[in-house]
């Protein structure tokens, strides 16, 4: 599945279009319902699994693998944030067969919500049901969401939750504004919900001031470290083939190529061993050990993400001017393992939640 999605992530980025054949095929292999609990019938795979998983997508297509990525964290999330039981089964029925969802969370004026912003995007109640306005940007899948979940302001109140909204549902409106020369399949559209209503048991869940560990956010590490190994393998295929007059053999016989392959390789070894091990240590830690992983989940994310920008950075080098060409996927793995800065937890908040750790750690 990752070699048919290489093979269609060109066209993608060159069209600034969506994948809708890539999600169609992991609607279809049962992928999209693998993070389902057990309980309603999915298959309740474990964060190593995830990770893994996601990592080979983003070989063949970082824009699949992020984007379906945050549709995977949500469907765990549900559960674990204890959703009402009817809703969650309701939902998670629909999810088994091939539905997508994604969270609305970030707005134009308040920007990232792990920036502690309050949502303008207000939620009212009005008889039995609520009603919700706002403007939502960066709202990846957005072509193909059969639910957003949205994040809004109780009006006249403190409180801020979060409400299913069904696709369905009159007053959605998505404006085609994604134009990032990064990742560029992820239909990051912006979405407006205006005077949206829906039935009381659609505001899910009452989020706290605190924020909850979310170990299912390693899919975004996941994603960036799938794209480095693209280009490692680009490169290294490159160095093995190519044979310019000025040598006998190829430049994989040349000293220095040779020490920059190993480096490539030392780099990739060491983000994956974080990746994984940390992925494991969640899966095996008990609920009051989890909730002192934050520190180190963030640190994963802060260290796989650098480290595969390098990577790209260095393949790229090995390739020379050829991997700037727009027939080269280097140049694509050089744009889209940017976009990794940006997504949370952010390296200035992943240094703090360090430092503090640390500072609490010495009496």
């Amino acid at each position: 599945m990752s070699r048919k999605f290489s093979e269609r992530a060109q066209e993608v980025d060159e069209n600034g279009s969506f994948p809708f054949e890539n999600m169609k095929e992991l609607q279809q292999s049962g992928y999209t319902s693998l993070t389902i609990p057990k309980e309603f019938g999915g298959q309740e795979i474990s964060l190593y699994e995830l990770v893994r998983f996601q990592e080979a997508i983003a070989q063949g297509d970082g824009s699949t693998a992020l984007s379906i990525g945050w549709h995977m964290g949500v469907v765990r999330n549900m559960y674990e944030a204890n959703w009402d039981k009817v809703t969650l089964k309701e939902v998670y029925n629909q999810l088994l067969n091939g539905a997508l969802i994604n969270g609305a969370a970030t707005e134009p004026q308040t920007g990232s919500p792990t920036r502690g912003g309050k949502p303008q995007t207000t939620a009212e109640k009005k008889g039995e049901n609520w009603v919700i306005n706002g403007h939502k940007s960066f709202t990846t899948m957005s072509p193909v969401l059969d639910y957003f979940l949205v994040t809004a302001s109780i009006k006249d109140s403190d409180d801020v939750g979060n409400f299913l909204i069904p696709k369905e549902c009159n007053g959605i409106r998505i404006e085609n504004t994604w134009d990032s020369i990064s990742l560029k399949g992820t239909g990051s559209n912006d979405v407006y919900f205006e005077k949206v209503d829906i039935p009381a048991r659609y505001y899910v869940e009452k989020l706290e001031r605190r924020k909850k560990v979310n170990p299912w956010l390693l899919h975004i590490p996941a994603c960036y470290l799938g794209i480095a190994g693209a280009a490692q393998k680009e490169a290294v295929t490159f160095a093995k083939n190519y044979s310019p007059n000025s040598i006998n053999g190829t430049i994989s016989d040349i000293p220095s190529v040779r020490a920059i392959i190993g480096e490539l390789e030392l780099k990739m070894q060491t983000a994956k061993h974080f990746l994984y091990s940390v992925s494991k240590k969640w899966d095996e830690s008990i609920i009051e050990q989890q909730s002192q992983l934050l520190p180190e989940l963030s640190a994963v994310k802060l260290v796989v993400t650098n480290t595969a920008i390098e990577v790209v950075d260095i393949a790229m080098r090995i390739v020379g001017a050829r991997s700037l060409s727009a027939k080269s996927p280097l140049q694509r793995y050089y744009r889209d393992v940017r976009a990794g800065l940006h997504n949370p937890p952010m390296d200035d908040m992943t240094i703090e939640q360090l430092t503090a750790k640390s500072l609490n750690e010495i009496n």
